[in-house]
């Protein structure tokens, strides 16, 4: 999800296709804020047909639950606006969170994922012991003495048994 900002399709159409042809254009995703608009535009490529119906030929950076060869999903458009905004670390950390989430890019209403991201994401961490130590020093109001017999290695096991997940270096609460 990381190169979204630079996700391409090339477009052709049936037609061409069953005539033999597999004349069309790669068009950066970028340049258009609605599936309407991108429609639109790909109608005014193909304006030589009546009817085109448009077929997506092949495509670069582009999750493939938001694309087939006939359909794309206009939630690509919300998402790449979303990311646009977005530093490269939270971009990646999105990119894990929808990778162990249960929720659909496609068709779940993209605002609201990143609501449930931005709830879920507790940061970036070497391993699940590192944020357990993070845990106990801001939950916990232990001495330093005591500190040094915890089991941290034993508390991170229990965190990430049911209530946070570590994945690709970021750590999520599990809602």
């Amino acid at each position: 999800m990381e190169n979204l900002m630079h996700s391409k399709v090339y477009v052709g159409t049936y037609a061409k296709y069953n005539n033999g042809s597999i004349k069309g254009d790669w068009i950066e995703l970028s340049n258009f804020s609605s599936i309407e608009e991108f429609c639109e535009f790909c109608s005014e490529l193909n304006a030589d047909e009546t009817d085109p119906e448009f077929m997506l030929q092949d495509w670069e950076n582009i999750p493939s639950e938001l694309i087939s060869e006939s359909s794309l999903s206009e939630n690509i458009f919300s998402i790449i606006e979303k990311v646009s905004d977005l530093d490269y670390k939270t971009l990646e950390a999105f990119s894990a969170w929808v990778s162990i989430s249960c929720h659909n890019i496609a068709s779940d209403d993209i605002d609201s994922l990143f609501e449930l991201f931005e709830d879920d994401y507790q940061g970036h961490y070497d391993n699940e012991e590192d944020f357990a130590y993070q845990i106990v020093d801001e939950c916990y109001d232990l001495s330093d003495f005591v500190k040094s017999y915890f089991d941290y290695e034993s508390f991170a096991r229990d965190l990430f048994m049911s209530d946070y997940t570590y994945e690709n270096g970021y750590v999520f609460r599990n809602s």
